[in-house]
């Protein structure tokens, strides 16, 4: 005949649990078992649930400070990136009016010479060393960018025409430009020096004159 275990042995073979809520003996409904003690396995299971859902709650907060810090710096960098690039864009500007206005001031200076070389060659006196030395500064010059304007009959502009002399003609419909006293240059836009000419007008005259000799 088995005998009971003692007091504090363990019982050897299976450990059988009743768990039905319904006592079959009474037929009363058993209390819910109790929660599993903070110490217990189940216990740590259950607080490790409700630290990880405590600790995404809070965490909530930090990701959207760290995101809104990092679209303040991405703006930061973008207005930095725009400022740079007008900077770069004014020191070119900057640079290419510098190189130009060097540019012009040195053809300036040789204006007088070729003006020189453009009397010589109307005297015929561009002749020789001289001939070729005028030829080729020329030809430097307006590899340079300058270009010489003028000519007789063109249209009178006070942009580029400065009007040294003034008289009416029945040969013009317009003013124009009756001869040229001294040539004009300029680079690309910029005018250096206005063609000096004199001017041409319509005779305002004219057109009566002829119709009172007919009356005659």
């Amino acid at each position: 005949m088995t005998k009971p275990p003692a007091e504090g042995e363990e019982r050897e073979g299976p450990v059988i649990r009743d768990k039905r809520r319904i006592d079959p003996k009474t037929g009363q409904v058993r209390e819910p078992a109790e929660q599993p003690a903070p110490g217990s396995p189940g216990g740590e299971a259950a607080a490790a649930a409700a630290g990880t859902t405590t600790s995404d709650e809070s965490q909530a907060p930090q990701t959207q400070a760290l995101k809104t810090q990092l679209d303040e710096r991405t703006a930061d960098l973008k207005r930095l990136k725009a400022e740079y690039d007008n900077y770069r864009k004014r020191v070119e500007r900057d640079r290419v009016a510098v190189r130009e206005q060097a540019l012009a001031n040195v053809l300036s200076e040789l204006l007088p010479v070729l003006d020189d070389i453009g009397r010589a060659r109307d005297h015929d006196e561009l002749t020789g060393g001289f001939k070729s030395v005028g030829e080729a500064l020329e030809a430097v010059t307006g590899k340079l960018g300058l270009e010489r304007f003028g000519e007789k009959g063109e249209p009178f502009d006070p942009v580029v025409h400065e009007a040294l002399m003034h008289a009416y003609s029945a040969d013009v419909t317009e003013t124009s430009v009756a001869d040229v006293l001294q040539p004009g240059y300029r680079i690309g836009e910029r005018v250096l020096r206005a063609a000096r000419v004199a001017v041409a007008e319509p005779d305002p005259g004219g057109g009566d004159a002829e119709t009172g000799g007919e009356g005659e």
